[in-house]
């Protein structure tokens, strides 16, 4: 078994084991590349609001006085289908006639 290992020291290459200047330039490119994009994530972040609530709703003035009285557009059908009956009957009993005339 030793011999083994006598024979693996012999064969192995002088620059096993260490890193050359390649590996040096990859390290310092890599650590440029993850300091922008911390920088990036925090300018980001900054941006983002303190709550996602939606925001209340203000009054909605009129410009003008006469804004207050000239009708919307669309009101007049609003003011209609409110007026109107409701399109939904409710279930009918199944004890009445379906027929009046069958009664």
């Amino acid at each position: 078994m030793t011999d083994l290992a006598g024979l693996l020291a012999q064969q192995a290459p002088e620059d096993v084991g260490k890193s050359g200047p390649l590996g040096l330039l990859l390290t310092v490119v890599l650590l440029i590349a993850v300091a922008f994009l911390v920088r990036s994530m925090t300018t980001h972040l900054k941006r983002i609001p303190p709550t996602f609530d939606p925001p209340e709703p203000g009054a909605d003035v009129p410009d003008t006085p006469a804004e207050l009285f000239e009708p919307q557009p669309g009101q007049q059908v609003l003011d209609e289908l409110r007026r109107a009956p409701l399109a939904i009957e409710p279930p009918r009993r199944d004890d009445r006639p379906q027929d009046p005339s069958a009664g």
